[in-house]
Formats: structure tokens, C-alpha cells, sequence
């Protein structure tokens, strides 16, 4: 398949990092609480939600720069192309963090560990299962 498609946001996270420099390298550097809204019409896709101790947060790096192919990882000397890197510069910058679910207030949902700018949309939420989602040693 080639060519464009479309993605729809679901939502918008609110979080305190207004640019890049702010952010956390990863979600899991940082306890900030951050809030992701979901709007009114998907409100009823977040039912159960509660029943999950931690969601895989997907978002768009709307602030990124897509014309990047390389990047040097944090530690490292050595460029090396983005998809062997987590490097928000990419060519189709869709974000994803692990995240703690702390509370649920209608569309409105309290995480930590989210990297994510003030802002991103929100473009899908799934529950993190371990016998899933975890490597088998």
C-alpha cells in the first residue's frame, strides 16, 4: 500500500512539557502527573478502563521533525537511522508510552509517566497486559 491515510484523534493529552527540551527522554524518567481527554464522542470506548493498572498511550508527535532519518540516541556517539532509535524526529512520529493509570474522571484520565508534549493528539489508548505484552524470558 501506498500513498496518504488518515488518522482521527481521539483525544488531547495535557501535560507540562510545552517544547521538546521539557520532556522527559522516556515517560518512565519522570512522575509528572499529565491528563489525557478523550472526546465526548469516544467517551463510551473508555468504559473498563479502570480495571487496568497501567495503558499503552498512543499519540502523535505533532511538534517533530519529520524530515530526519538519522539520529543519535541519549548515551550514544554513533548516528544511526531513527527506526533504530527512539528518537521523536521520524518520519510519521506516532508516540507511545507505557503509562500508570492513576484516576478516572469521566473523559478525563489521570496518568504519570506520559512524555508526551502539552497538546499531541491523542490517537489511541490500550490496556498494557503482561502475559501480552511482556518479552517471554
Amino acid at each position: 500500500m501506498q500513498g496518504n491515510f488518515l488518522l482521527k484523534p481521539v483525544g488531547v493529552i495535557h501535560s507540562p512539557y510545552k517544547v521538546s527540551g521539557e520532556a522527559p527522554r522516556q515517560g518512565r524518567l519522570s512522575e509528572a502527573c499529565c491528563e489525557i481527554e478523550v472526546f465526548t464522542e469516544f467517551e463510551e470506548a473508555l468504559e473498563g478502563i479502570e480495571e487496568y493498572g497501567y495503558l499503552l498511550v498512543f499519540y502523535w508527535m505533532h511538534k517533530s521533525d519529520r524530515g530526519k532519518l538519522k539520529a543519535i540516541p541519549p548515551g550514544s556517539t554513533r548516528e544511526r537511522g531513527v527506526f533504530a532509535s527512539r528518537s521523536p524526529s521520524r518520519p510519521n512520529p506516532l508516540g507511545f508510552c507505557l503509562v500508570k493509570l492513576l484516576e478516572r474522571k469521566g473523559r478525563r484520565l489521570k496518568v504519570k509517566w506520559l512524555d508526551a508534549l502539552d497538546g499531541s493528539p491523542l490517537i489511541d489508548i490500550k490496556p498494557y497486559v503482561d502475559e501480552l505484552d511482556r518479552p517471554p524470558d
